[in-house]
């Protein structure tokens, strides 16, 4: 469907999907954009991309992934765009030991591009990565792995602001507190607009779902609950003093691609956080067959609470790498809720049955990064111009093999479970 740049343009969701889709909207002319998010604050205290910082990194076994990535940080660089928010310290790739994981396609990809990526054995080659002042673990003695000098993190609320002030300063109408219940549709099934919780409805040549965790379970008609399925992660951090920081600044971002731990680099206020990208958890609600968020907008601070089990593998496993953390308390927990697909690709483009609804969604845990440029793919899928191949890539329902399960590939000891609220962790869980 051809969408004229004055035609109305409704994007369900002010994430990073949502706000970089406006933004490359308006960057090539459409006039007519409006942003609505179910949160009165602005960026949605739980939203995935609103959190304290994420890992911008070039390792993918993906070609194009890879590729994507360092525009993605090409972009980042720009400090009058961006500030402060991306700190190249490097990430440091473990647990290559084999190909499951697609490590070395990853290292190959890299190389090609011209990357700084340096392959390090067990033990001392990797301890020479860290300051002689800090004391390393056991698991450094276990996994090889890949430095890439040419990666690092971002800061994602910071950088989520930046990008929602740029967008609104171009044009866009940017509305929180705006609860999409739904989809407007005419007797032939093409979308028109969305219903809002307050009864209203608001209508659109084309409506955008961009709603990361929340969107299966807010249009079920749709029947998205194994394309878009929500699973929450364990997050948690750590408050340093400032000594400790200091001698932490300089390392790189940790990544342990066997489990899916990652741990970061102390922030300017002396915090480090560590999470767990695995399976994940799932919430269903009275019996409900879609996974629903369980969040401090859902259920105020008790939704900041974590699985007792995901709390214990997070301190376990950073004293295999950084034991004189491990013995520190967690200051916070939350759980990051994103929306996993069957093969850890994105979903973007058309319903195949509606020419007025696009959807740009499905992260898998690893969009974030891509905030400044992710948008020109969706504008593309808009525009049409976007290759076949990756159009196949990215559609809404796009054969999966379902005995391949990506999500399964990266569960864990425990597989994909479902949230217990018995099990969630109490204040002394957070103690050492």
């Amino acid at each position: 469907m051809v969408v004229s740049k004055d035609e109305d343009v409704i994007i369900v969701g002010a994430g990073c999907f949502g706000i970089s889709t406006a933004y490359h909207l308006l960057q090539r002319g459409f006039t007519n954009v409006t942003v609505l998010d179910r949160s009165e604050k602005l960026p949605a205290p739980d939203a995935a991309s609103s959190d304290l910082n994420k890992v911008v990194r070039t390792f993918y076994p993906s070609a194009f992934y890879t590729q994507l990535a360092r525009d993605a940080i090409q972009e980042w660089k720009k400090t009058d765009e961006w500030g402060d928010c991306y700190r190249e310290c490097g990430v440091l790739s473990l647990g290559a030991v084999d190909d499951y994981f697609g490590t070395s396609k990853a290292y190959t990809n890299q190389v090609a591009l011209g990357q700084r990526v340096v392959k390090l054995d067990a033990g001392d080659p990797i301890r020479t990565v860290f300051p002689s002042n800090i004391r390393t673990g056991a698991l450094f003695d276990q996994f090889s792995g890949y430095l890439n000098l040419d990666s690092g993190w971002a800061l994602a609320t910071r950088g989520l602001e930046k990008l929602m002030t740029r967008v609104i300063a171009l044009g866009a109408n940017v509305v929180g507190g705006r609860t999409v219940t739904g989809l407007v549709r005419d007797g032939d099934g093409m979308t028109l607009g969305v219903t809002l919780a307050d009864g209203s409805c608001m209508t659109a040549r084309l409506v955008i779902i961009a709603t990361g965790a929340w969107t299966a379970s807010t249009f079920r008609e749709l029947d998205l609950g194994e394309m878009c399925l929500s699973t929450g992660h364990a997050v948690a951090q750590i408050q340093l003093t400032e000594e400790e920081a200091a001698r932490y600044r300089d390392v790189p971002v940790i990544l342990d691609v066997c489990t899916g731990f990652y741990v970061f680099p102390p922030t300017d206020d002396n915090i480090v956080k560590c999470a767990i990208h695995d399976s994940g958890v799932v919430h269903y609600v009275h019996g409900d067959d879609v996974s629903t968020p369980r969040t401090i907008l859902s259920h105020g601070d008790d939704g900041l609470r974590v699985p007792q089990s995901s709390l214990r593998l997070l301190r376990n496993t950073l004293c295999g790498f950084y034991p004189e953390l491990a013995e520190k308390p967690f200051a916070t927990t939350r759980m990051c809720w994103y929306t996993d697909s069957p093969d850890d690709n994105w979903v973007i483009g058309y319903h195949p049955s509606d020419p007025g609804l696009l959807l740009a969604t499905s992260g898998s845990g690893h969009a974030f990064k891509f905030m400044p440029v992710i948008g020109r793919i969706v504008a593309d899928a808009i525009e049409g111009t976007l290759d076949p191949e990756i159009v196949q890539k990215f559609a809404v329902h796009r054969s999966n093999d379902t005995s391949a399960d990506w999500r399964d590939r990266r569960a864990g000891p425990t597989g994909r479970v479902d949230l217990a609220m018995e099990r969630l962790s109490t204040p002394e869980d957070l103690l050492p």
